[in-house]
This record gives C-alpha cells, structure tokens and sequence, in this order.
C-alpha cells in the first residue's frame, strides 16, 4: 500500500500549529487506525505496523507536536495533554470519520485513554502499549534522565549506537529495524552533524511533575471502549500489579506480556503485530 506525508494546522494557546502525519492508503471506505507514538519517537515509529494492517485499515500516525516532522511550539509550557488531544481531534475531523480504532503507545497510550474517558468520544476499540492509570515513579525518573538532554551525533551511526543504549528495553530488534529508527529519530543541525528529532522543550513540562507515582484511575474507569493492554513483561512504567488490575476494572482490558522487553515493545515483532490485528479484528 502506498504511504503519503500530508499535513494539518490546529489551535493551541498561542496560535496555529502544522501537525505532519503519514497515512497508508487502503480500500476505499476502509476504517480508520490511528497510531500514536511515546513521549521522545515518532509516528515512523509504526512503519511496520502500518504496513502490516493497511490491507484492512487506512493507517494514520502523526508526528506529535514538537516530535519528527511536526512544528515545534513556540511557548514550552503547551507540550501537554491539551495541546495533544487539540491536534488528534484536529486530526479526526480532517479525516472526516465519525469512529476510529487507536494504538497509543506510552505517552500514545496516554492520550488514547484521555481521549477515551471523554463523554461522545470517537474510539472504537483502543490498544495501549506500556502503559496505563497508575505510572511508576521509576519509569519516569528513567526517561526523564535522558529526555531533553538534545546530544550531537557525527553521524547516523553514531545517533544509532545511541538509540540503542537508551532504546534497548524496545526489545530485540533486527539491524535493519534499528536503522529504521536512527534514520527517521534524525533532525540535521545546520552547523552539521545531527540530532534527535524532537524540540528538546517537550521535557520542560515533563521535568515540572513531581517524582511520584501519577495516578489516573478516574479516568481509566470511565473508558467503555473495548481495550487490550501489552506490557512488556520487564516495564519499569507499567508494574505487573497495575496491569492486572487494568484488566478487572474501567473497560477490563484483554491484557498480553512478552517477555525479555521492557518499555516499550516496539511493536515492530511479528508477534506483537499479530496480537494487535487479531485484538482490532474481534
């Protein structure tokens, strides 16, 4: 299936924003899949995912603000849950469906459930990828270790050989998927060499929030959609005991593991991919 780059202008508290997306085109009438990435990635993220679905879907993954080839936002304080669930309804309404099936992975997953929890919301059936209500403390201190650090690379294996320290827990990935994610986790800086593609500010108001446990069951237990929860059955953000109780309130989610990953599974595995077809296929 062909792959085109479009984008979308939405409002946010200081002006209009360009919100760049990747949609895989499918059959006429085709529902609508949209895939949205983790806090640092972006929507290349899903290449292999999309390509895998679009015999039935018309897959979407955009760029969130500020990450890959979408505009960096001129006041910091608006990389927030707001300002993303503004550009995904934004999104939507562009697509011009009613309904669509949603893969959120970490801060994806978040905006999924926050979007779900919303009275006449849009989602069919929501897949949340290594994450969920109750965020370890210990998962955020991790990313926020690294989040905005905004490292220079000499080159693209070099960015790789990065990738590949702080993206290990993505489990085992093949020399080729990596590849894949070094080219596409690339900004050119003018002065040369390169960089990571995202406006190092999305940590600033990431870095505001408390060292604790964020705890969003109130909203978890508003969702009615059906739900399937993957965890990584190494995650240092979604504990096993969060999980399961994922599964025995809110929409009671269908829950799967694999193991040897941690945060987050790339969803690049055969398995994971098959997982999240059968689950959307119900």
């Amino acid at each position: 299936m062909t792959m085109i780059e479009r984008s979308v202008s939405y409002l946010y508290p200081h002006g209009f924003a360009r919100l760049a997306y990747t949609e895989w085109e499918s059959k006429p009438g085709a529902p609508v899949l949209l895939c949205v990435h983790g806090l640092t990635r972006n929507g290349r993220d899903f290449d292999d995912l999309a390509r895998a679905l679009s015999n039935r879907y018309r897959v979407i993954c955009p760029d969130m603000p500020g990450r890959g080839k979408s505009e960096w936002l001129s006041h910091p304080q608006d990389y927030g849950f707001p300002t993303y669930l503004a550009a995904v309804s934004t999104l939507i309404a562009r697509l011009d469906v009613e309904t669509v099936d949603w893969v959120g992975t970490s801060m994806g997953g978040l905006i999924g459930m926050l979007m779900a929890a919303q009275p006449g919301q849009p989602i069919g059936r929501l897949v949340i990828n290594d994450v969920g209500p109750l965020i370890a403390r210990e998962g955020l201190e991790r990313i926020a270790s690294y989040v905005g650090l905004d490292p220079k690379f000499a080159d693209l294996p070099a960015l790789e050989a990065y990738l590949r320290q702080v993206a290990a827990s993505f489990g085992p990935l093949t020399a080729a998927q990596w590849r894949h994610l070094a080219t596409h986790s690339a900004r050119k800086h003018r002065e040369g060499g390169l960089g990571l593609a995202y406006d190092p500010a999305i940590a600033t108001p990431f870095r505001e929030q408390p060292a604790a446990d964020q705890d969003l069951w109130p909203v978890w237990d508003k969702i009615t959609a059906p739900t399937l929860v993957i965890r990584g059955a190494l995650s240092d953000l979604l504990r096993p005991r969060d999980a399961v109780a994922m599964t025995e309130r809110g929409p009671r989610a269908k829950l799967i593991e694999f193991a040897g990953i941690g945060h987050a599974p790339a969803l690049m595995a055969d398995d994971q991919i098959a997982a999240i077809r059968d689950f959307l296929a119900a």
